[in-house]
């Protein structure tokens, strides 16, 4: 194998997984419940306790597996870090690349009802897992900042033969995104929906 292979990738959990998580749940040691009857000492018992019951009797990870599994995943080696990624090609003769990166704490998922459309809107749609969330490797040492991420994207991008393609992302991924934009890359364009600004050097004045 080399680093620049890429390789197809499907979400597969071992049941054993899914019940010890089940297992936890249902061992959880709950404290004392809050003094007040709203939210300001944190999130109430009963709600937790209700979530934590959902997790472990109701939630069907199977069916979102299943539902995630449509899109075509790989994984590739960047800069010693396996990468995990979606890549869903447009089956339009024009489509334009667009790379697309999810937030902090989230995931793939964020983009699950936006793939299909994209595609058939025109792009080929590439969306990659932050190094250490969802099935991406988890960095070893320090280092994995924005700007290291946005040079990965771009080598995945360009891996994948694209020497031209838009870029859009929100939350960690706008901060990921706008740097994509700043470097001299092969990004033709970006959007964000948390733009990052600072003012200037003079400061906001009166």
């Amino acid at each position: 194998m080399t680093s620049a292979e890429i390789r197809p990738f499907r979400i597969a959990i071992p049941d054993a997984d899914l019940d010890d998580l089940k297992q936890r749940l249902a061992r959880t040691r709950w404290p004392e419940a809050e003094c007040v009857d709203d939210w300001t000492q944190g999130i109430p018992l009963a709600y937790t306790r209700e979530l934590a019951d959902y997790w472990a009797n109701s939630y069907d990870w199977r069916a979102r597996e299943a539902a995630l599994n449509r899109f075509d995943h790989f994984t590739t080696e960047i800069d010693g870090l396996d990468i995990h990624f979606i890549h869903q090609r447009s089956t339009r003769e024009d489509a334009f690349p667009l790379l697309i990166t999810h937030g902090w704490p989230g995931s793939i998922v964020e983009f699950h009802k936006v793939i299909e459309p994209l595609t058939e809107a025109g792009f080929h749609v590439v969306c990659p897992s932050l190094p250490g969330y969802g099935f991406s490797g988890k960095p070893t040492t320090t280092g994995w900042g924005i700007q290291r991420i946005a040079q990965a994207w771009d080598t995945l991008m360009v891996r994948l033969g694209y020497d031209r393609y838009g870029a859009q992302g929100g939350d960690w991924g706008a901060a990921v995104t706008t740097q994509i934009g700043r470097n001299v890359g092969h990004c033709a364009a970006i959007h964000v929906n948390m733009p990052i600004a600072q003012p200037p050097a003079e400061g906001l004045g009166e």
